[in-house]
């Protein structure tokens, strides 16, 4: 069984490449437009992991985050923040008030998202693991 990853983005050239570069990498991908979407689909789909866009309509991805952190069943999902005003965020700060798992600054390769995504789903690592078979080293 692969892991399941929901993207969220308003900007379909973010998520077209993301969901790619996950795809290949073994993960099975949901997409969501915006936070109100991903919300419903995390209830339903119960993703291993949440990448979300910071500023999106409907339901930013910091709003996003306070929803899954505020639900028992979720509080433990790791949350991947996507942002291109990294240098007005503290990383720290989102991480202790929010609860936001890791920080990603736009521009960025969608390979440095599926391994941030990894390191969150594998703490303890296996770094060197090649990302394109997971099921062999982190689903039991």
């Amino acid at each position: 069984m692969n892991y399941r990853v929901l993207l969220c983005d308003d900007e379909p050239h973010v998520l077209l490449p993301l969901s790619l570069k996950f795809r290949k990498s073994g993960f099975d991908v949901q997409i969501a437009e915006h936070g109100g979407i991903a919300w419903s689909k995390i209830l339903e789909e119960q993703p291993d992991v949440v990448i979300t866009d910071c500023n999106m309509p409907h339901m930013s991805g910091l709003q996003l985050i306070e929803k899954i952190r505020g639900c028992e069943a979720t509080r433990h999902l790791p949350a991947i923040l996507l942002t291109a005003k990294g240098y007005e965020m503290d990383e720290a700060e989102l991480q202790e008030r929010l609860g936001v798992s890791a920080l990603v600054v736009k521009p960025f390769s969608p390979k440095e998202v599926v391994q941030t995504a990894i390191r969150l789903l594998n703490p303890g690592g296996h770094d060197s693991v090649e990302i394109t078979d997971l099921t062999n080293h982190f689903r039991p």
